[in-house]
C-alpha cells in the first residue's frame, strides 16, 4: 500500500470511529441531559478508557457541541431541501413532511439520531449560537413570498420561531405513535400550520384574563420570586449553568435564602417544572369560565401565558425532559399531560361551537403547549424590545395560518 493510500486509510478510520462516537454520545445526551453525559460512559460503549475518547474530542463540552452543531446541520439540510419549492405552502409542505419522515425512520433505526437543543445554552459557545442563528435565517427565507408581513421583521421572526418550536416539539409527542402514522400526522399538522385552527371571518379580540401576578405574600411570595428567578436562569443557560450560587445572586441572597427556599438543586427543576404546569393549568381554568367562544378562551389562555413570560412576570420553564432525574420525570409528564389534555379538551368545545375549524384535536393540543413554552424564547428573536403586538404576533398564527393577513384571521 502506498504511503498516499496508507494515509486516506488512516483518515477514514479516523472519522468512521469520529462519527460512531457522536452517535453514541447522542444517545447519551438525549437521554440524560450535557450534565449526566460523561466522557467514560461513551468510552464504554466502544471498551474504550476515557482517554481513547478524548482522542477525538478533548472534553465533553466539545463533544456536546459537536452533537448540536450536528444536529443543526441536519435541520439546515432540511430547510435547504424545502427551499425550492414555488410556494410558501410547497416549502413548509415540504419541510413538514421531510422532518416527519425523518423522525420515523430515527425511530425505525433506519436514520441515526440528532441531539435535541435542550442544552444548547448550557455550554455558552459563541460558534454553536452563530450556527443556530444562520439555521432560523435560512428558515425565515422560506417564508419570503408567502409571508404577507414581511416588512414587520418581528411578526416574521415570530411566525419562523414558531415554526420552528412546533418542529422540535413534535419529537415528544409523536412517540406516542405508530411510526406508520407519523405521515397523516404530518398532514393534520401541515393543515394547522397552513390554515390556522380558527373558523374563518372570525375577528382577534381575545379577553385579557383577571389574574393578578405577585399578589402573593410572606412565605409564599418570597417563594414565587425565587422560583421565578430560578425559572429565567434555567431557560438562559440550562439546567447545568444554573447553579445555586448564580440563583442567589440574582436576588441579591446568600446560598443560605437558597436552601430556605429549596431542599437541594435536584429538587429545584422539579419545583420549577410543577409551578410551570400549575400556572398553565390556572390560565386553563380562568379562561373556562369566560363567557365566550372556545376560539377565544384558547387565544385569552395562550395570551395570558405568552404576555407574562415576556413582562418577566410569570416565566415557564422549557421543558429539559434529559436533565429530568428519572425518579421525578413520571410526575412530570403526567402534570404535562393534563395540560394538553385540557388543551385538547378546549379545542373540541371550539370545533363544537364553530369557532374553530374541524381539525385533529389531540395534535392542535400538543401545537398549543409548544406555543406555550416556546414563548420562554421569544424576546431572543425580537428585532427590539417586545411591544403591545409581540404576543399577538406569536399566538394568532395559531389561529390564521402562517402565511395569512393579519385582517384575515
Amino acid at each position: 500500500m502506498t504511503p498516499e493510500r496508507q494515509t486516506n486509510a488512516r483518515t477514514r478510520k479516523y472519522l468512521d470511529r469520529q462519527a460512531s462516537i457522536l452517535r453514541v454520545a447522542v444517545g447519551i445526551l438525549n437521554q440524560k441531559g450535557l450534565r449526566d453525559m460523561t466522557l467514560g460512559e461513551v468510552a464504554d460503549h466502544f471498551g474504550l478508557v476515557p482517554t481513547g475518547v478524548a482522542y477525538y474530542y478533548r472534553s465533553k463540552e466539545l463533544l456536546a457541541s459537536a452533537c448540536f452543531h450536528q444536529a443543526i446541520e441536519v435541520h439546515r439540510e432540511l430547510i435547504r431541501g424545502a427551499a425550492s419549492g414555488t410556494t410558501f405552502a410547497d416549502r413548509l409542505g415540504a419541510l413538514v413532511r421531510s422532518y416527519f419522515d425523518l423522525l420515523r425512520r430515527i425511530t425505525l433505526g433506519e436514520a441515526p439520531d440528532f441531539a435535541l437543543f435542550e442544552d444548547v445554552r448550557s455550554l455558552n459557545d459563541p460558534v454553536l449560537e452563530a450556527a443556530y442563528v444562520d439555521m432560523f435565517r435560512e428558515a425565515r427565507a422560506l417564508f419570503d413570498e408567502g409571508m404577507a408581513v414581511t416588512g414587520d421583521r418581528a411578526a416574521l421572526n415570530a411566525r419562523v420561531h414558531l415554526l420552528i418550536q412546533q418542529l422540535v416539539w413534535s419529537r415528544y409527542w409523536l412517540a406516542k405513535y405508530d411510526p406508520q402514522d407519523y405521515a397523516r400526522a404530518a398532514e393534520r399538522t401541515l393543515d394547522i400550520l397552513l390554515h390556522g385552527l380558527g373558523a374563518p371571518g372570525a375577528g382577534w379580540a381575545p379577553t385579557p384574563l383577571d389574574m393578578p401576578q405577585g399578589s402573593l405574600s410572606g412565605e409564599d411570595g418570597a417563594r414565587e420570586v425565587f422560583l421565578r428567578a430560578a425559572t429565567q436562569l434555567i431557560n438562559e443557560q440550562g439546567y447545568r449553568g444554573a447553579s445555586v450560587e448564580r440563583i442567589a445572586a440574582r436576588l441579591d441572597l446568600t446560598k443560605g435564602s437558597f436552601y430556605y427556599h429549596i431542599d437541594a438543586k435536584d429538587d429545584l427543576i422539579e419545583v420549577c417544572y410543577l409551578r410551570t404546569v400549575e400556572v398553565m393549568r390556572r390560565a386553563q381554568f380562568a379562561a373556562g369560565q369566560l363567557d365566550r367562544t372556545g376560539r377565544d378562551r384558547l387565544a385569552s389562555t395562550l395570551g395570558h401565558l405568552l404576555d407574562h413570560q415576556i413582562q418577566g412576570d410569570a416565566p415557564l420553564l422549557r421543558f429539559l425532559t434529559a436533565s429530568v432525574p428519572e425518579a421525578i420525570k413520571r410526575k412530570l409528564q403526567i402534570g404535562c399531560e393534563r395540560v394538553s389534555i385540557h388543551f385538547g379538551s378546549m379545542v373540541s368545545d371550539g370545533i363544537a361551537d364553530g369557532s374553530l375549524r374541524p381539525v385533529d384535536a389531540q395534535i392542535a393540543a400538543q401545537m398549543l403547549m409548544a406555543a406555550s413554552i416556546a414563548g420562554a424564547e421569544l424576546t431572543n428573536w425580537l428585532p427590539g424590545p417586545p411591544d403591545q403586538r409581540t404576543s399577538e404576533n406569536f399566538v394568532r398564527p395559531l389561529f390564521s395560518g402562517l402565511a395569512l393577513h393579519f385582517g384575515d384571521a
